[in-house]
């Protein structure tokens, strides 16, 4: 069997600047709010996506990488 191998850093684009910023993911938890270092926009997750890095990142986060429900 193959050994899954967890990103654990995402890089976030606010959806109201498009500001980038590679943010390390949680592991133990979800992170439902964001807060965009540019224009301060709180990110939430879109409808459907268990967290931020789901929604604006550029990789999910670690649970749904490893094929399990997000926290």
């Amino acid at each position: 069997m193959a050994e899954i191998i967890i990103e654990l850093t995402s890089e976030i684009t606010c959806p109201k600047c498009a500001h980038k910023s590679v943010e390390q993911m949680p592991t133990d938890a979800c992170q439902y709010f964001y807060d965009c270092k540019s224009c301060g926009e709180v990110l939430k997750p879109l409808a459907g996506d268990c967290c931020v890095y789901c929604s604006y990142g550029t990789v999910p986060c670690p649970p749904i990488q490893e094929g399990k429900a997000c926290c």
